[in-house]
């Protein structure tokens, strides 16, 4: 089952997720958040923001990503990922996992952020301190 499935330019809110995911027939639960953080091993200096944009197939990849997951795992899962310009500390991606047991949870919250991190249409622009501009995520 997957209640949230949804690319937004909205901020994204892990307690929105963990509620969607409340199932009594589900033992563990479990979450990812990912934030923009001020350092890439990558970059020359500080990084400011990222700029994240999506292909319009991007969604329905997500949903399916999701269902996956929650097939393959017995679960329930939630999960956003954010576009447009995030400063350092917002979230960009948010998954929330509600199994029978504690493995399938944090199996199948794994699985959500692996594949979305291989195969969702989503890419990011790192806006760095100095000015500096570069794109991530593109070419697979």
């Amino acid at each position: 089952m997957v209640p949230i499935a949804r690319i937004s330019a909205d901020p994204i809110r892990l307690a929105e997720h963990v509620a969607a995911i409340d199932d009594a027939r589900m033992g563990a639960e479990t979450s990812f958040v990912g934030r923009v953080r001020d350092h890439d091993p990558d970059a020359r200096g500080a990084v400011t923001a990222l700029e994240y944009t999506a292909h319009p197939d991007a969604e329905p990849a997500l949903r399916a990503i999701a269902e996956r997951a929650a097939a393959a795992h017995g679960a329930v899962v939630a999960v956003s990922h954010r576009i447009g310009r995030l400063d350092v500390g917002e979230p960009a991606v948010v998954i929330a996992v509600a199994a029978p047991h504690r493995a399938e949870a944090f199996a199948a919250c794994r699985d959500v952020i692996e594949d979305i991190k291989r195969d969702l249409p989503v890419w990011k622009r790192q806006l760095e301190a100095d000015g500096t501009a570069e794109w991530k995520g593109l070419g697979g």
